[in-house]
């Protein structure tokens, strides 16, 4: 049914509910689980010192890690939960740029056949002056997109 599933992560509790979803159906259906933590570097742009960018391109960085190695550690709880479920080969990866547009990009170019991701909580004025990157990736992807609030 599904060969790869593109899971985005930001750590959040969304997040990691849908990462539950995620590996579920990676273990369903046999397909591998690409994870992705993107890293929004624009608002940084405007930073007077150049080693303060560094700086906190390095923590968020290190953020999105912590995030990706969460994830690691679900399925390798999931394994021990059920021992003869089939093995979910993951594909774990920071990226940097504006988290729509590079899920959108990387669903094209990895041949994504399915984008499972949890609803960022927004609401109100935050999601107007912001948008959704959820609401943009449902209304931008090739392919399915689960979204698990």
């Amino acid at each position: 049914m599904y060969k790869k599933i593109l899971l985005p992560t930001d750590g959040s509790e969304h997040a990691n509910k849908a990462a539950e979803q995620a590996i579920w159906v990676a273990k369903q259906s046999g397909a591998e689980l690409m994870v992705i933590n993107v890293i929004e570097t624009s608002s940084l742009v405007g930073l007077p010192a150049e080693d303060l960018i560094v700086r906190i391109r390095e923590m968020l960085k290190e953020e999105g890690q912590k995030s990706l190695e969460k994830i690691s550690d679900m399925v390798a709880a999931s394994k021990v939960e059920d021992p003869c479920q089939k093995d979910v080969k993951l594909t774990l990866d920071i990226k940097e740029g504006s988290p729509s547009d590079v899920i959108v990009k990387t669903v094209k170019e990895e041949g994504i056949d399915l984008v499972i991701m949890g609803t960022s909580g927004k609401h109100g004025l935050d999601r107007f002056l912001l948008g959704s990157v959820t609401e943009n990736v449902v209304r931008s992807a090739s392919c399915p997109v689960l979204v698990v609030h």
